[in-house]
């Protein structure tokens, strides 16, 4: 599941630096106004693409899951001493 994750957030992150790169290098010379469009929802991708790489999946573990029932010890107890 987490490999399905990261493909996702590379191709977001791609996207986001190939329409940055596209604005700033090629559609400005036609249209500036297009090329701010494309870097505000460049803009927009990072962090939507951290968010899908954090989303937790349906059958991940996660170390702050009080669903899942692992084996946690306790707080140690001090030892008694022995009577003879």
């Amino acid at each position: 599941m987490q490999s399905r994750r990261r493909h996702w957030y590379y191709a977001l992150m791609g996207t986001c630096v190939v329409l940055i790169l596209l604005a700033w290098n090629v559609v400005r010379l036609w249209s500036v106004p297009a090329a701010v469009v494309m870097s505000l929802v460049a803009m927009v991708i990072p962090p939507v693409a951290a968010i899908v790489a954090n989303r937790r999946g349906p059958d991940d573990v996660w170390w702050d899951d009080p669903s899942v029932s692992r084996r946690v010890p306790g707080p140690r107890r001090p030892r008694q001493p022995r009577s003879h």
